[in-house]
Formats: structure tokens, sequence, C-alpha cells
């Protein structure tokens, strides 16, 4: 008798600490991130920044311009698989400037695209607080892409000096990190005094104050256009910005025919575009600074946000696993997801 209540209590307390493992390890609460009403979640995705997130053909004529490439389309795919009502109806983007802001008109419900989370992104031009980021699913780091040949000479940034003519995408964290390293701008984007700014109306001769501002989420009015940057002094590079974030192939091409010297841009699309070139391209160097990509959400969309949050912080093991981890196994994210929802 002894013996058989021993193994009925044993039982239960097994079974006990095997339900207790699962909804440690494999938690998948009943709530749902998706609206009340069951609605599809509209996401729009930048649809140039390859191999982040990129529309499948880049022509926006082509019907496949409509679909969702890369490691944050995959992302989502787990996500959708995770749980059955949440549905992303995916609309790219083909203009960045101001990305991020789209959340809060009724367009789009949440946006991405390898959006680096700023501070400086969640106001609108007005200062009030418009956009929430969810934590962080990808890290980024800023770098040097550089003819193979021009490797030693410019390894650093510190080699950057004024006879370098330095590509750099308009708008993005690529060109600001560059003038902030360069000692170009501020931290908070203020041009150095005497820094000269060629646009298509004219030029314009910073006098720094904060009426000649660049930074990552925004720039001074008279500097929108910017083409071409002079610093002041020999000791800082020259920045060119002759291409939109949608003509990579224009810049890389500009790199490899010796119109610009470097390109300042992420490390992800650096190793990129250097393992394409077939060793033509080399990353020289790689900024010591990681800031982290996330999806742009309304401010006022809380609920979704942590829901959502929760979500990317199993799929990516609390950041553990990453783009070099998709990149090795594109499968990753939903194998992960199959776990939360009980299976191996």
């Amino acid at each position: 008798m002894w013996k058989a209540g021993y193994i009925a209590v044993l039982a239960v307390l097994t079974g006990m600490f095997a339900a207790g493992c699962r909804s440690n390890v494999v938690d998948p609460v009943a709530e749902s991130c998706a609206p009340a009403a069951g609605d599809p979640v509209t996401f729009g995705f930048y649809a140039f920044y390859e191999p982040v997130s990129y529309s499948a053909n880049p022509n926006p004529a082509s019907p496949e311009f409509l679909r969702h490439s890369g490691y944050e389309a995959d992302l989502l795919t787990a996500l959708e698989t995770m749980e059955r009502r949440l549905v992303f109806v995916r609309q790219p983007i083909a203009d960045w400037p101001g990305i991020w802001l789209l959340p809060a008109t009724p367009e789009f419900d949440i946006v991405g695209g390898g959006i680096t989370i700023l501070e400086s992104r969640t106001v609108d031009p007005t200062g009030r607080p418009a956009i929430a980021f969810t934590s962080g699913h990808i890290a980024f780091r800023q770098s040097l892409l550089v003819r193979s040949e021009d490797s030693g000479r410019l390894a650093s940034y510190d080699d950057l000096k004024g006879d370098v003519r330095v590509g750099v995408f308009r708008g993005g964290t690529g060109e600001a990190r560059l003038l902030q390293i360069t000692g170009i701008a501020s931290d908070d984007g203020v041009l150095v005094h005497g820094t000269k700014i060629e646009t298509p109306a004219g030029s314009v001769v910073a006098d720094g104050t904060a009426r000649y501002t660049i930074t990552a989420a925004a720039a001074s009015p008279a500097l929108e256009d910017r083409t071409h940057i002079f610093p002041p002094s020999t000791a800082m590079p020259q920045a060119v910005h002759l291409w939109d974030l949608s003509a990579e192939a224009e810049l890389l091409a500009a790199l490899r025919d010796g119109i610009i010297d470097v390109v300042a841009r992420g490390e992800i699309g650096s190793l990129e575009a250097a393992r394409a070139s077939g060793n033509a391209l080399v990353v020289s160097a790689v900024d010591s600074l990681v800031r982290y990509g996330g999806f742009a959400l309304d401010a006022g969309n809380a609920e979704m946000l942590r829901c959502i949050d929760e979500r990317l912080d199993w799929l990516t093991g609390g950041r553990r696993i990453g783009y070099a981890e998709w990149r090795a196994d594109p499968a990753v994210f939903l194998a992960r997801a199959a776990a939360w929802n009980g299976g191996s």
C-alpha cells in the first residue's frame, strides 16, 4: 500500500515539475498581440535595406516589390507562427526620411526596416512624443567600406583626412555617426563653425549654432537636400551625399570607380557588399558603439508593444540570437516559434 501511495505522490510531483519546466521554458501566454477585433496589423517595411529588410524586387512596378524579404521578414513570420490571430499585412515603403514616424498616422500600425532605436526618433517635428520602439532585436555598428587596395591607408576613422571623400546615405545613422566621430558635428549633431554645406540651392556655412544641425532623425531645413560637406579643417574628411538609401548600387559603383574613397554605413550592409564584391571591397574599420534596431509603434499602443516585445525576446533568446545566427540558419526563428508553441 505504501509503495502504491508513494508512486502516486511521486507521479503527481513529477507531473507538477514537468509542467513547471514547460511554463518556464515555453510560455505561450493565452493573450494575443493582435487587436481585440482580430484585425490584421499593418506593417510598413523599408524596401531597400538588404539583407535586413527589403522588397524581393526593387522595382516598384513589379508584383514582387510587395513581398517582404530578409532578416526582419523572417522574424515577422515567426511572430505570426507563435499565434494564429496575429497577421501582418506588409506594405513596402520606398522613402526613408522620417519612416519611423509613420505608426503615428492612420496608415500603419508598425514600421520596420533596419531602423536604429534613437531617442531623437521618438518625437515628431514639434517635439511631441509620438513613437515607441520595441526593445531591439538586431545589433548595429557603423563601419568603413573601402577598396581592398586602400585598406591599409584607410584603416581607421583617424585616417579620414581632408582629401578623403566619404560617401554617406543622407539621413542615416552612418552619416550622423561619421560626423560625430570625425568631429565635424557635436554629439547632438551641431556642425562645427566654418563647415561648408553644398545644396542644390547654393552653399551655406555653419556658424556653430543649432541652426546647422544634422542628426539621424532630422536636419535643419537649409541642409535637408545637402550634397557635399566640406569641414573647416584638413584633419576632417569630406562627406559626399549623392545617393538616397534606395540607390546602393550607385554608391558602391562610385566607390569601385574612385569617385569616392570610403563608404560610411552599417556593418551588416558593408560585410554583405564586401562578400558580393569578391574581395574588391573590404571593411577596414568598425565603430565601437553598438546600437540596436527595432520596430516602431505609436506611443499610445503600449499593450501591443509589451506583447510583441515579449515574443521578440523569446525569438532572439534575449538578444543572444541575432543576424549572424539567422544568416547561418534562416529557419532559426521559426524553430524558436515552434518551441514557444510546445514543439521540439
